[in-house]
């Protein structure tokens, strides 16, 4: 059996769930394992399989999410953990960024960090070379984000947490929304168009709720990528 570069958890129980994994991956006695391994690649480094996260949050349930080569996608391994470690099921997982975005055409990157006790997960300043390598088109505005969960995971996953980290401070995000010229949630995601058919994102009424009170919007930028299934 090959070993695994493992880069997303550090659970006592990994091991286990991985060697699970990596065998359905190897054996393919799924329909989907084999399906979707005969038209991608996962990604491998000196010959071990790279492995992007090891989701352990739920009590009954593990995700092993895998990269795929060329793709932001993954394809996920699902565990049961409960009464035996074994797996249920593969699929593909779309690949999902979560963050706030604040601009402003006239504050500055230090000017917006200085509104919340937040740390930024990065940003930009009015003025900036959009490459800064080689080009002289400057960005036209300042920016700052906050993406507390950049890992593999699902979208209401990612959209909680990213709430769990805005409301550490409120009042940090209620001047944010007032002085900057645009304050919004931002949600990019890659799905498998294995078969045209991509799903969707659920916002809980809950995540609406508490939307509401940071007074927030939600914007969705989504992209078909990857090869049909034959």
């Amino acid at each position: 059996m090959r070993q695994l570069v493992n880069v997303g958890s550090n659970s006592m129980t990994d091991p286990i769930i991985i060697e699970k994994a990596i065998e359905e991956i190897e054996t393919k006695t799924l329909g989907m394992t084999e399906q979707f391994l005969s038209i991608h690649k996962l990604v491998y480094i000196d010959n071990k399989q790279k492995i992007a996260r090891v989701d352990t949050d739920k009590v009954d349930e593990a995700i092993v999410y895998f990269d795929v080569e060329d793709e932001k996608f993954f394809l996920a391994v699902y565990v049961d953990l409960k009464p035996n470690i074994s797996v249920r099921w593969t699929n593909t997982e779309p690949y999902h960024s979560v963050y706030l975005r604040a601009s402003s055409d006239n504050l500055s990157l230090n000017d917006l960090s200085l509104l919340t006790s937040l740390t930024s997960t990065r940003g930009r300043n009015k003025g900036d070379k959009r490459n800064p390598n080689n080009g002289t088109v400057e960005w036209k505005y300042s920016t700052i984000d906050f993406e507390p969960n950049p890992e593999p995971d699902e979208f209401e996953d990612k959209l909680t947490k990213l709430l769990d980290h805005l409301e550490k401070d409120r009042n940090g995000i209620e001047k944010l929304v007032q002085k900057a010229d645009y304050c919004c949630i931002h949600v990019y995601s890659s799905f498998h168009n294995g078969n045209t058919m991509l799903g969707g994102h659920h916002i809980k009424r809950d995540h609406i709720k508490r939307m509401s009170k940071l007074n927030l919007e939600i914007d969705f930028d989504i992209s078909a990528d990857g090869n049909f299934f034959t």
